[in-house]
């Protein structure tokens, strides 16, 4: 896709037409939060409960054998999207967040013992802090913290420089949800790997917007959430080496995670299994396969060349409003974080609303983010396939008129 405004208008038209819950005249520029749902992905939900529905794993019936092939259809078909080795390296979760506690609360604890670090980045979303912290304080790590750059990206020359070998976990964001700088993730597996660490990556804003092949980037566990993939909330998946899943314990018990019960001993069925106990989020997961197919029919690379090239429209714009200050790279990937000079960013998004221009405003669950950028909220505008031209003008007409009504 090429890069000018009317190519890109004309594109975002197209898709538009998919996404039956954006009406005409609003812009929803909020899809770094959830991204609406398109068409297909809504039949999709709607066939697997009114039409095809039933559990998986456990029925002799032959509805619930078909299921239970969708299911794992949706699991091979994840594994593709990212580059997989096979299917049996896929852990359907609930969202990134219950991935990340997972690889905590079942990888940190049996591999991890006192004295042992993490390393973090400065960036990193709530469900990538706050799950580490737990786990220091229970079995006795320090966690360290790689600053930011001057444009708000993980400083990895930092990162080189304060890895040692007492670092055996690295968990950083593939793309900030506030600025939406790309890390360079091959070097950061590189970097980690050279003192013996495992990588961890939070792809939630990645996999919307650029083609991820674990293989190649060479990381050991990645993290997603569908909803900010155009698909269903309550989804999402782990994907960790099979050699690493197969030696981590389960972390929760019950149904389908096991291979043998007794009140004398319990026995627990391998990798993947072993970490979906009970009823797994069935329609989810066919919802997840909708949107994934969906992405890869119109095409990542064409996807990340349309947001990028709103991205610039807006950072031109924005950065001509002499009270505005824009965060993160000019070549961030889909998000525009800013502040208008005196104006909290509650404030700009509430007569943004006003104009049915739809914003995130707030700390976007990135707080130490905000202390070392010194602001106690940013504006945030995201962008997604079906947005436009259009969009990008009404955010810039909105934002003229913050600076107005405050001065």
């Amino acid at each position: 896709m090429t890069t000018d405004t009317a190519t890109t208008d004309t594109r975002a038209l197209d898709l538009l037409a998919d996404f039956p819950a954006i009406p005409e005249g609003w812009a929803y520029l909020d899809t770094a939060a959830t991204a609406q749902k398109p068409q297909a992905v809504i039949d999709a939900i709607a066939r697997g409960y009114g039409e095809t529905y039933a559990t998986v794993h456990r029925g002799v019936y032959q509805r619930s054998a078909d299921m239970t092939l969708a299911y794992e259809a949706a699991r091979a078909r994840t594994a593709k999207f990212l580059g997989a080795e096979s299917a049996d390296e896929i852990v359907f979760v609930r969202g990134a967040t219950e991935a990340i506690n997972l690889v905590a609360d079942s990888w940190g604890v049996s591999q991890l013992k006192a004295g042992d670090r993490i390393l973090l980045s400065a960036l990193e979303h709530h469900a990538n802090i706050v799950p580490w912290q737990m786990l220091a304080e229970r079995i006795g790590l320090a966690i360290d913290v790689v600053p930011m750059t001057d444009d708000q990206a993980i400083d990895l020359d930092a990162m080189a420089a304060m890895l040692t070998d007492r670092h055996k976990l690295v968990a950083l964001a593939h793309i900030s949800n506030v600025t939406g700088a790309v890390l360079d993730a091959k070097r950061a597996t590189e970097l980690a790997h050279g003192v013996g660490a495992k990588l961890l990556l939070d792809g939630c804003q990645a996999v919307p917007r650029i083609a991820v092949d674990v293989q190649e980037i060479g990381c050991d566990f990645y993290a997603f959430s569908g909803h900010k993939l155009y698909g269903p909330t309550g989804i999402g998946a782990l994907w960790a080496r099979k050699e690493i899943l197969d030696a981590m314990p389960p972390w929760q018990g019950g149904g389908s995670m096991i291979d043998r019960v007794t009140f004398e001993k319990t026995t627990y069925a391998p990798a993947p299994g072993r970490f979906e106990a009970g009823t797994p989020h069935i329609v989810g997961a066919l919802g997840l396969h909708a949107a994934i197919d969906y992405v890869d029919g119109i095409g990542l690379d064409r996807i990340h060349a349309h947001e990028a090239a709103l991205v610039a429209q807006a950072r031109e714009k924005l950065s001509a409003i002499n009270s505005v200050r824009l965060f993160g790279p000019a070549d961030s990937a889909g998000i525009v974080s800013f502040a208008v000079e005196g104006v909290h960013p509650h404030d700009v998004a509430t007569i943004l609303d006003e104009g049915q221009v739809a914003i995130r405003a707030g700390h976007h669950c990135a707080q130490p983010m905000m202390d070392a950028l010194g602001v106690p909220a940013t504006a945030r505008a995201s962008f997604g396939a079906y947005n436009n031209a259009r969009d990008v003008a009404a955010l810039v007409a909105g934002v003229e008129r913050v600076t107005r009504i405050f001065g």
